[in-house]
């Protein structure tokens, strides 16, 4: 396979552009949906990374990020509904050779397919999941999502909501996810720093990106997406740096008499109260206090890596037992092991 002249097989370096990820098939959102720009970061991202395009999966679940899979020059599958974790952890772990991401939005991977992103994460499969957040579910219409706010009104939910929304990040952290983070669909570069992040890390990487549905949920990150509020209200994570935000990083984040993480104006507190981020850290209670420092996306709120530590990866360890017992007795032998005992013959 060649790329600009270059071979992916070996001797020259792997040189890839946006074009190279980009597919001939027509983009079809409607007009000002925020998946257009995650798409647009997500091609203009994946030339950092060197792989090509032949070794990159990206597979999709339904609604309207589910489309994605499409518009990428990769391989791909656009499964059914709620399913794609499943489908991921199949490709990841038969061939831990390839790149494989998933695309999904809060209605498919938090609904039906809330077990399935649990496990992955839990089990720490080699997977980097993009999860599409607009708190509403825009390819059937416009009904409420699992992550619609308490009295949202909808077509299926005239009177408003009843149910209390999830919290993506929240419940990351709960089923011990290694790597967890937020973005905003509109922020290219940070996004692109959250992305890289997610890549390099070895093991099940979630990433929610608040997406802005401009037709059914218009307006629902305004406070994170707007010129003259993102300013005010984007709280960036950074690990080893004290959590600062405001337009001259005027206010902060400290712990309370309480033990409790409060808001803060620096200038009321001093610099040394306020709370240092520690990504790395193993136990994920830092990381939840954040996640729960705004309840909605309607002031002040988190972005950016909340947690990234290390554990085994799904299946790296049964490999390596695998290969050792294949280097001890032979190829022909472990076969025989592996196939003894009750076996069954599908014909």
């Amino acid at each position: 396979m060649k790329r600009n002249g270059h071979s992916s097989n070996g001797g020259d370096v792997l040189k890839l552009t946006k074009a190279d990820f980009s597919s001939d098939q027509e983009t079809r959102w409607c007009p000002g949906c925020g998946d257009y720009a995650v798409l647009a970061a997500v091609q203009s991202f994946m030339p950092e990374l060197g792989i090509p395009p032949d070794r990159i999966v990206f597979v999709t679940g339904i609604g309207c990020a589910g489309r994605f899979v499409y518009y990428m020059d990769t391989y791909g599958m656009h499964g059914i509904h709620g399913r794609a974790p499943a489908l991921a952890t199949g490709v990841a772990s038969s061939r831990p050779d390839l790149s494989v991401w998933v695309v999904t939005g809060d209605g498919d991977a938090l609904s039906i397919g809330g077990n399935h992103l649990i496990h992955a994460l839990r089990r720490n499969v080699q997977l980097k999941i993009l999860l599409f957040n607009n708190q509403i579910y825009g390819l059937t219409k416009g009904q409420y999502s699992p992550t619609s706010e308490e009295g949202k009104v909808t077509k299926s939910t005239p009177f408003g909501s009843q149910d209390h929304p999830f919290n993506p990040v929240s419940l990351a952290l709960g089923a011990e996810a290694t790597f967890v983070a937020r973005t905003v669909d509109t922020d290219k570069p940070h996004m692109a720093e959250t992305l890289r992040a997610a890549a390099a890390h070895d093991g099940a990487a979630f990433v929610e990106i608040y997406q802005n549905c401009n037709v059914f949920n218009d307006g629902a990150f305004d406070a994170l997406r707007a010129k003259g509020q993102k300013e005010l209200n984007q709280i960036r994570l950074e690990h080893g740096r004290a959590i600062r935000f405001g337009a001259d990083g005027e206010r902060g984040v400290a712990r309370g008499p309480d033990g409790r993480l409060r808001l803060v104006d620096v200038a009321d507190v001093g610099k040394d109260a306020l709370l240092v981020h520690d990504a790395h850290r193993q136990e994920p209670s830092l990381a939840f206090e954040l996640a729960h420092l705004s309840a909605r996306p309607t002031g002040p709120t988190p972005i950016g890596v909340f947690r990234s530590v290390s554990r085994p990866v799904y299946g790296q360890e049964l490999a390596v037992e695998l290969e050792e017992a294949r280097s001890k007795v032979g190829p022909e032998e472990l076969e025989k092991v592996l196939h003894a005992g009750e076996t069954w013959t599908v014909s």
